[in-house]
């Protein structure tokens, strides 16, 4: 004799209502990855809420990792004589170009010493977030200060470091597509330090005045 089937309980939910709790659910888990987990893990913050809410500090460069001191620094104290810094070794150039892929960051800093000048101009191919900051020799990553944080895709200036230390930017790509940035500079620096999102840290040398083609001294003739 077969068994009447079992009646469904009365609170059992519905296929819809389950549809909806699952949806629910799969959003929900999709707002903390996006809003918390990527920008604290991996420091890919596409809506800015990890920098609003300060878990992007947790992806920054290694703060007790400092860049070392240039030994050659030294050279590049000026002696302020009025209007005149003079300096006893020449100025250095350098001109590169630095990729973000989408959601990404990078900082890009020269060593100058308290006192030492730099001309510079860089240009973003797309929207870009920047900071122009310093971090002070020995000094912790929270300790960097602030010179231009203002919105734009590029910038023309020259700077006069306020300490010794490391002194650039911080650009990170908001958007989904790569951007480049054309970055040139001379000034009184003795290297420069490039640091990725993945807390990795490179050194570049920088070139003199060698680098530099000189022109032929006659110009166009003036009727």
């Amino acid at each position: 004799m077969s068994r009447a089937a079992e009646p469904i309980p009365a609170n059992t939910p519905s296929a819809r209502t389950l549809a909806i709790a699952t949806g629910v659910a799969m959003f929900t888990a999709a707002a903390i990855l996006i809003t918390v987990v990527l920008p604290a893990e991996y420091g890919i913050d596409p809506l800015g809420t990890g920098r609003a809410l300060g878990l992007d500090v947790m992806t920054a460069p290694i703060a007790d990792d400092p860049v070392p001191v240039d030994p050659s620094s030294a050279s590049m104290v000026p002696t302020i004589n009025g209007p005149i810094g003079n300096y006893p070794a020449e100025f250095r150039v350098d001109s590169r170009q630095i990729v973000l892929e989408p959601y990404e960051y990078k900082e890009f800093k020269y060593r100058l010493e308290k006192g030492a000048t730099m001309m510079f101009s860089w240009k973003a191919s797309g929207e870009v977030s920047h900071d122009f900051h310093g971090d002070v020799d020995g000094g912790k990553a929270d300790e960097a200060q602030s010179y231009d944080k203002e919105p734009h895709r590029q910038a023309n200036g020259t700077f006069v470091a306020p300490f010794s230390g490391i002194h650039g930017w911080f650009w990170e790509n908001p958007g989904d597509t790569a951007v480049t940035i054309t970055l040139t500079t001379a000034g009184f620096y003795t290297s420069a330090h490039e640091f990725h999102m993945d807390r990795k840290r490179f050194r570049h040398e920088v070139g003199g005045l060698d680098r530099v083609t000189p022109s032929p001294a006659q110009g166009e003739r003036v009727k």
